[in-house]
């Protein structure tokens, strides 16, 4: 399994007890969706390891699982850190009108109608996500909210938004280059 056919479910946050469990942070919206995970891969490395589940609890957005052939609190301690990720196919089916965050890189960014750059990343900090695009070789950031974001056409591979007034100014003065 590569990287880019995986999307990242959450991180190991450490050991729990002797036996080999360990606690898992899923960074997802609906944790108890993921009740009845067979499998999952962890990043070791720069591979992504498989690893089937013994058994698996889920409470809020942690979950205290044991892996097969992880049997001892060292082995665990070795996955502390690591990414958990999960097989794109595996993703929930989403409403016509929503969208994943990693589906809309790469696609044009339209502002108010008229062309402005491509989406090249979307960053998830806990108090807001934002979107990279690069304008005339500048990346500016728009914060992905319902008033900014319009539309996003998967088909046509396009994101509509209406950006506040100013915001570009701020990146793509001459002046604010010039100090950058």
């Amino acid at each position: 399994m590569k990287r880019e056919d995986c999307y990242q479910l959450g991180n190991v946050i450490k050991a729990h007890g002797l036996n080999g469990e360990i606690q898992i942070y899923l960074d997802v919206d609906t944790p108890a969706a993921y009740q009845e995970l067979e499998s999952v891969f962890i990043l070791t490395g720069n591979k992504l390891i498989p690893f089937f589940i013994d058994t698996l609890q889920i409470n809020g957005n942690k979950a205290l699982t044991k892996l097969e052939g992880v049997d001892s609190r060292e082995e665990a301690e070795a996955l502390a850190g690591n990414e958990v990720h999960l097989p794109l196919a595996a993703l929930p089916q989403l409403e016509e009108n929503q969208y994943y965050y990693h589906e809309i890189i790469g696609f044009e960014f339209f502002d108010n109608g008229k062309p402005l750059g491509i989406v090249e990343n979307v960053i998830a900090f806990s108090a807001q996500t934002l979107l990279t695009i690069k304008v005339d070789q500048v990346e500016v950031l728009v914060p992905l909210q319902d008033e900014i974001i319009v539309s996003v056409d998967k088909e046509s591979r396009q994101v509509q938004g209406n950006l506040p007034k100013g915001l570009l100014d701020v990146y793509l003065n001459e002046d604010n280059r010039r100090e950058n």
